[in-house]
């Protein structure tokens, strides 16, 4: 395969943080996750899911069990079968406790029952193929792990991403999505929203005309340049880690999968 420059909307997020939770964003934190990904310490950490990530992941495939078998959905013990899939029972009691509240809330609320599924991910597919954007002469690829497209009663194509906890819907994603749906499938009518598993809350529908999603692109573009830009300066001049990529320490520190071997981390600092 042709190595190009890449681009997400993760790699977007760790870059510029939502409307709002500015004070929150620390750029150390994208150094550690993409110019020292390699190294032994930030490589083991990396490998462990955060427990809001995992939970993430368990909801992801317990939706996806229900629709393999959509009996499931049907019979009094649906979801224990499905909690025996997933083996919950080798997992923490915090964990367990919140994924069979998530499978519960499914099972009484499928949202998806009926649908016209065209994807739905299991969740442990791994990195997804990427999509070739070109601005002129600059091509990149653009990495986009959608979580469910259906087709509803009118052809519009509605991708939906699922979201637990307290994450937060960010509309930025819906947008990179709505631009991977029109390279995926040109000329049909896309939109997006997000739904969370936990409290059963939805987003509006999202919708994006051809200038939004050309903004979108551009704005990714310069993303990946930016991304590029600073691997090349690390690589360079790795004694600047600070420098290139500035700490914000605070309270957030705390939730950090990288305050251990983070020596601007308040935890660390406390200890």
């Amino acid at each position: 395969m042709v190595w190009r420059p890449y681009v997400s909307f993760n790699i977007w997020s760790q870059f510029e943080s939502a409307v709002g939770q500015e004070h929150w964003h620390c750029d150390m934190k994208r150094g550690f996750v993409r110019a020292r990904k390699k190294e032994p310490s930030v490589k083991a950490l990396l490998e462990q899911d955060t427990t809001a990530q995992h939970i993430g992941l368990l909801a992801q495939r317990g939706v996806w069990e229900f629709h393999q078998d959509i009996e499931l959905l049907q019979i009094v013990d649906g979801v224990e079968r499905v909690v025996d899939k997933l083996k919950l029972s080798q997992e923490s009691a915090e964990i367990q406790q919140r994924v069979i509240q998530i499978l519960k809330n499914y099972y009484e609320k499928p949202i998806l029952l009926g649908k016209d599924i065209i994807k739905l991910s299991r969740g442990d597919e791994g990195i997804p193929e990427p999509l070739l954007i070109q601005q002129g002469n600059y091509f990149l690829n653009l990495f986009a792990a959608i979580d469910c497209i259906f087709r509803e009663q009118d052809g519009t194509l509605h991708i939906l991403d699922f979201k637990t906890g307290k994450s937060d819907f960010d509309r930025r994603q819906a947008l990179v999505y709505l631009l991977a749906a029109n390279y995926l499938f040109p000329q049909q009518k896309a939109v997006a929203s997000f739904y969370n598993l936990e409290n059963r809350k939805s987003s509006e529908l999202i919708t994006a005309k051809n200038a939004q999603l050309n903004a979108i692109r551009d704005q990714l573009v310069r993303i990946a340049q930016e991304h590029q830009k600073e691997l090349r300066l690390y690589k360079q001049n790795p004694g600047e880690f600070a420098q290139l990529f500035p700490p914000n320490p605070g309270y957030q520190c705390y939730n950090c999968q990288f305050n251990s071997i983070c020596k601007f981390s308040v935890s660390e600092m406390s200890a």
